[in-house]
């Protein structure tokens, strides 16, 4: 459960059907993750506020992680997938950031009330030198990767009894939220974040969540029901929000966010460790219009994303 000013809030996936242990658990991660988001990003509770303000509704549209691409050892986009392919999710997209040396792709789960996920990677030979070194340096010493026994045990969580789901609920979590490469050096995260902000922000928060969605088509009330109402209505209860929509009205897609909250995190100066103040993660928006299905010929709501628009949400986390 999370909590926001006294009062408290379940986690936004226990609406979702679950049809079996596999997807009661992947409930229990995303709410998990949730609460970690949830309890940095001070926004959401803001949103929350807004959303019972207006009764509306809060359905989370996507989750978005970041990874490096290296070969020595190979990480990248397959460092998140499997866990999730694991867990029934299949991909469903993919797209290329040229100008960021990123790709990416989306998942999507047989459950159509699951959310999206959209995980990209970092490119990492197609940085400079002395960049692909900081980052290689790191990873050189990446944790070992999810066992394969954990990755069965999540295939066949109708089996487990309830001790073995809370105990591979924490095996899978501390993924997410371990930072899976020892404390970087200050000046390494410096120097990286010169060339590549997204760089620097993995260095920093490893695989822990980007952000969290909020899918303004599930609001459900005509006061919040496209995403200029609920801008205004976030801007008005005091949340500094991104200066431009991505999208025009009526487009397939729209999205927009709020700024990125900053956190402390943890780096080594001269051989000692301390913290330095960090872009951490921002809220985002989605209004998501209808399409013309080729196959059946029938209106269905899009469900992809687009690649210019991520491109500009990808700057959120610049440090200013």
């Amino acid at each position: 459960m999370a909590r926001a000013s006294g009062t408290t809030y379940p986690g936004p996936h226990q609406a979702n059907p679950a049809a079996d242990g596999r997807e009661r658990f992947t409930i229990a991660l995303f709410d998990r993750l949730w609460d970690e988001y949830r309890g940095r990003v001070s926004y959401v509770a803001r949103y929350e506020e807004v959303v019972r303000a207006h009764r509306a509704t809060f359905v989370n549209d996507h989750i978005a992680f970041r990874t490096f691409a290296c070969q020595r050892p190979a990480t990248g986009i397959f460092s998140i997938a499997r866990i999730f392919d694991a867990l029934g999710y299949r991909a469903a997209g993919n797209y290329h950031f040229e100008d960021k040396h990123l790709t990416a792709i989306h998942l999507q789960h047989p459950n159509t009330q699951f959310p999206k996920l959209f995980v990209s990677e970092l490119k990492t030979w197609e940085l400079s030198p002395s960049s692909r070194e900081k980052i290689e340096r790191s990873v050189a010493n990446h944790r070992p990767m999810i066992d394969a026994d954990v990755l069965e045990a999540l295939a066949r969580l109708d089996d487990a009894s309830a001790e073995g789901f809370d105990r591979l609920l924490e095996t899978t979590a501390a993924q997410f939220e371990q930072l899976p490469w020892p404390v970087p050096d200050k000046a390494d995260v410096l120097a990286l974040n010169r060339e590549s902000q997204y760089a620097a922000w993995v260095l920093v928060h490893g695989y822990n969540v980007n952000h969290f969605t909020s899918l303004v088509n599930s609001h459900g009330v005509a006061s919040l029901d496209n995403l200029e109402k609920t801008i205004d209505a976030l801007r008005r209860a005091g949340v500094p929000m991104k200066a431009e929509i991505e999208g025009e009205p009526g487009s397939k897609l729209r999205q927009s966010a709020t700024e990125a909250v900053t956190i402390p995190v943890a780096v080594m100066d001269a051989g000692r460790p301390t913290t330095i103040d960090w872009t951490y993660a921002y809220f985002e928006l989605a209004e998501r219009n209808e399409v013309l299905d080729p196959k059946t010929g029938q209106r269905v709501r899009f469900e992809g994303f687009l690649g210019p628009q991520a491109t500009n949400l990808f700057e959120m986390t610049r440090v200013k």
